[in-house]
């Protein structure tokens, strides 16, 4: 996947979102833009404080610039086959260079590796580095080390120190700068290492070793996928991205890469996504669950276990990446923002929130990883018993929804539709696994959460779900309902909901999907946004359950059309220019991108490891779509 892009000059306005890769080690990650540069990281984890942040400024607030020094040079990116690893290449009037760009996978310490190879002729290739730790907050004190042959700068701000080494870097206005000629043939690495400033400089690294060493890794890694039809390359690139925000050591995964960028450019919607929602990763989980990944299902329960290990009434919708559970949200006054938005926010206020949703969340993706074999221990079902004990105690309470609403808590339909979930898979566990728990209490309660859904949740009227209790608005939450098993896509009622969905929420000549109406007024924030791509998959992997193929083909060549040269999402869509909106890479919107993909191999009669829980009400039994053991079985 690539496309020629004629990079802006030194001088030229900031990346925009979808400008951006990804490169990353499964610890941390950077972004990369088309100009060649890298203008924010985070290191040594996902959610530690910046070093480069220009993304949130200006070049001011720390970047990494290397490309050619003809502002006329062309760029064409890909990422290698099945890796993560970026390449380049640049084409000038006197030549071709290649630059490759990773992060080492197994060095246990956050490197940016960034190589420069002559293809023909004669490139003149300029770096510029500007280090700025904590936020751009800390200035660093940078000097030169090593000799003529080796040569290397330091730079120390606090706890952390940076190592690069390569050409020889000079000081020029509080940044550093490098310039090389590179010829046919020639290699030029440059290599930066982050580490505690208490200890000493790590080695010089093998750079041929560590870039054989990840681009191995990386295609062990995505070797078992097996899917098929016309979205296989969109839904590799997305297991891929969901892998690499995947924490490699605790098992925790982040909903994105970075911090504040704006769902509402010049507005306040700006949330720090460098965390573990509970419902992100469940769903996350479900996605790689359904492809197979059976020792990526054990090492997420290791880290919910962890997580949520206690009272069950002290459970967070989010935690940090190894479980940390006070997460302050706070704003940094000296960034001024991507595109001037702001408040820059770091930390995240809705770990306090309660959402009920969670619950039915976290136990239907340990259900389905029980479906793929992994086996429960004492602990792992303990947990689940206590999950569910809490839900008995409070399933009738409000909660802030799946959406985060500010506002006064309300009924959700959907997070009621998750509760019922949540008792359903207590009442699986039980009678299809032998586990032991009151099923016969679970499924009462089941059916009675089933008839307060039915009676406050109904718009008549309508003929539709509502958003909650109190309110006539529709909700695209709403569009998973038969992904859980509440009730088949084909049910009237659900064809009625989705009617007021499009009627509502659809925008833009495309037809994508708003999360509600904004002006609803229910979230408790001032200012719109724009269509949310997770909930438009859902329509995709709606429209494919119910029969309309040719309506989630549209819809899903759309969105796919959506994703960057390199295959990347963001958050949501700006309709009217097509430009990504809000924070990237976002997982929720590659999870649902795997999943509306396998739906529609589904519609057309393929096999596909995705499987959708069929409803199991009014007398029925369970069953699932999709290969396995289990497809086919009487629904």
């Amino acid at each position: 996947m690539s496309t020629e892009h004629r990079a802006p000059g030194p001088t030229s306005p900031p990346n925009r979102i979808e400008d951006h890769a990804l490169i990353g080690d499964t610890y941390t990650a950077a972004l990369v833009g088309r100009d060649g540069t890298i203008d924010w990281a985070c290191l040594p984890r996902f959610d530690s404080p910046s070093t480069f942040a220009s993304i949130l400024g200006t070049e001011d607030h720390g970047h990494w610039t290397l490309r050619p020094t003809d502002p006329d040079a062309t760029a064409v990116r890909q990422y290698r086959e099945d890796t993560l690893v970026l390449t380049t290449v640049w084409t000038t009037t006197d030549g071709v260079v290649e630059v490759t760009e990773f992060m080492p996978v197994g060095a246990h310490r956050a490197t940016i590796v960034r190589r420069v190879r002559g293809l023909s002729g004669s490139v003149e290739v300029r770096q510029a580095l500007r280090i700025r730790f904590d936020y751009a907050r800390a200035l660093p004190w940078v000097r030169q080390i090593g000799d003529e042959d080796d040569p290397a700068l330091l730079a120390t701000a606090g706890p952390g120190s940076v190592i690069v080494r390569g050409p020889h870097f000079h000081a020029d206005h509080h940044r550093h700068v490098a310039t090389a000629t590179i010829l046919d043939g020639d290699v030029l690495d440059t290599v930066l290492t982050w580490y505690p400033s208490h200890r000493e400089p790590p080695e010089r690294l093998d750079v041929d070793g560590a870039l054989a060493r990840t681009t191995a890794w990386w295609r062990e890694w995505m070797a078992p996928i097996r899917t098929e039809g016309r979205y296989v390359a969109a839904t590799r690139q997305s297991l891929m991205f969901l892998r690499a925000m995947t924490h490699g050591e605790t098992g925790g995964v982040v909903a994105a890469a970075t911090t504040s960028l704006p769902e509402d450019p010049g507005g306040e919607r700006n949330w720090d996504y460098r965390y573990v929602w509970l419902r992100d990763a469940s769903l996350a989980l479900a996605s790689l669950i359904a492809h197979g990944y059976r020792d990526e299902a054990m090492h997420w329960r290791g880290w919910l276990l962890r997580a949520i290990a206690g009272d069950p009434a002290d459970v967070q919708i989010m935690y940090g990446i190894a479980g940390e559970r006070e997460l302050p949200e706070r704003e940094l006054a000296n960034l001024p923002g991507y595109a001037r938005s702001t408040p820059v926010r770091i930390g995240n206020g809705a770990y306090t929130q309660y959402q009920g949703d969670v619950f039915g969340e976290v136990l239907n993706a340990l259900h389905d990883a029980r479906e793929l074999g992994v086996e429960e221990n004492a602990d792992s079902w303990a947990l689940q018993r206590a999950l569910l004990g809490y839900v008995e105690e409070h399933w009738q309470e409000p909660d802030n929804g799946i959406w985060e609403m500010r506002g006064p808590r309300r009924h959700f339909t959907h997070s009621r539709a998750m509760i019922w979930a949540a008792f359903d898979r207590g009442v699986a566990a039980v009678e299809e696994f032998g586990l032991e728990g009151p099923a016969d209490r679970w499924r009462s309660l089941r059916d009675t959460v089933r008839a307060e859904i039915e009676e406050h949740g109904w718009n008549a009227e309508r003929g539709s779900y509502r958003q909650h209790y109190d309110t006539d608005e529709v909700d695209a939450s709403l569009l998973v309902l038969p992904q859980i098993g509440y009730l088949k896509a084909g049910d009237p009622r659900m064809i009625g909901t989705v009617r007021a969905i499009e009627e509502d929420l659809r925008v833009g000549s495309d037809g994508l999907v708003l999360r509600y109406r904004t002006q609803a007024g229910f979230d408790g924030l001032s200012g719109t946004e724009h269509p949310f791509l997770a909930c438009s998959f859902w329509l995709v992997e709606q429209y494919a359950g119910s029969g309309r193929v040719e309506d989630a083909e549209r819809l899903m060549d759309v969105l796919v059309g959506f994703a960057n040269d390199v295959g990347m999402l963001s958050e949501e869509i700006d309709v009217e220019t097509g430009h990504h909106v809000g924070n990237t890479p976002q997982v929720l919107s590659h999870l649902t991108l795997v999943s509306a993909a396998d739906a529609i191999q589904r519609a057309r009669g393929a096999a596909t490891g995705h499987r959708t829980r069929l409803p199991v009400h009014d007398g029925g039994t369970r069953s699932w779509t999709g290969e396995g053991e289990r497809a086919g079985a009487p629904a």
